[in-house]
């Protein structure tokens, strides 16, 4: 089901529009999220869209529907940084995530990144399914969050290139 679905970066396409596309449509992409609606909308600053697009991917339909994103960045010390992966509920359980996280980490990798990391709330059990089925490894993380707000942080070495 994944396959008729191209995955586009997000250099290719218009940043403020597509934020604006993904923004209206949160509540269909971040369905099932433990997450506040805050906490999503936080999560899609325009940084990731203006000046860190090249390393986040849309996965578009035939019909150029949205069907799923990833937000992610290299930080200066070579950590590759997924800040949010979301699918459509219709393309759940497709591979889709898998395939978004394997483009981002792919592209990291090019660039020198020595791990990928992602932070979630200890209750998010689809980001812990995710992590588990690309090979993270998952550390309780308390007060990531802040004072009282646990995370987890799931990590997954990368192949020196």
């Amino acid at each position: 089901m994944t396959g008729e679905l191209r995955l586009v970066g997000f250099e290719e396409l218009s940043a403020g529009a597509l934020r604006g596309r993904l923004l209206a449509r949160r509540a269909e992409f971040w369905a099932g999220s433990p997450l506040s609606d805050d906490a999503v909308v936080a999560l899609h600053d325009p940084v990731f869209f203006h000046q860190l697009g090249g390393f986040g991917a849309v996965a578009l339909t035939p019909d150029d529907e949205d069907a799923g994103y990833l937000l992610g960045v290299v930080s200066a010390d070579r950590l590759a940084v997924v800040q949010a992966v979301a699918v459509h509920p219709g393309r759940r359980r497709t591979g889709l995530a898998t395939r978004l996280l394997q483009r981002f980490a792919d592209l990291a990798a090019g660039v020198g990144a020595r791990a990928v990391q992602a932070v979630a709330l200890a209750e998010d059990t689809a980001a812990a399914a995710l992590a588990a089925r690309s090979g993270a490894v998952a550390a309780s993380s308390p007060g990531h969050g802040g004072p009282g707000e646990d995370r987890t942080v799931f990590t997954r070495g990368l192949p020196r290139r």
